[in-house]
């Protein structure tokens, strides 16, 4: 299954999905912003104060139900809101190839 047909499942099974880092990564912080290297491809990626903040969550493995109410109680933002945001924020990462997602189900 590609990312975008993972992205468009069901909700529930969308919150489910399993994210993190993409293992040819590197970060770096600079105050509330994070530069990403992508080693294989040679790009660099900016993240603002919020993005940096889910990179960080990143460092392990999270589905996304998982990140959404951690920034839910972090930020100052509705459930729909948030939502929409991360699963936007997810899919470009995931596009750039700079996080891995896959079914949280049994294989």
């Amino acid at each position: 299954m590609n990312i975008d047909e993972l992205f468009e499942q069901a909700e529930d099974l969308v919150d489910g999905l399993l994210i993190q880092r993409s293992p040819t990564t590197i970060g770096t912080e600079l105050e509330d912003e994070t530069v990403i290297l992508d080693l294989d491809a040679g790009i660099y990626s900016g993240l603002d104060a919020v993005g940096t903040r889910i990179w960080q969550l990143l460092e392990r493995e999270l589905t996304v139900a998982d990140l959404c109410n951690v920034l839910l109680e972090e930020y100052d933002v509705g459930t729909e809101q948030c939502r929409q945001d991360l699963m936007t924020f997810l899919h470009d990462l995931a596009a750039q190839g700079l996080i891995e997602v896959r079914s949280g189900e049994s294989s």
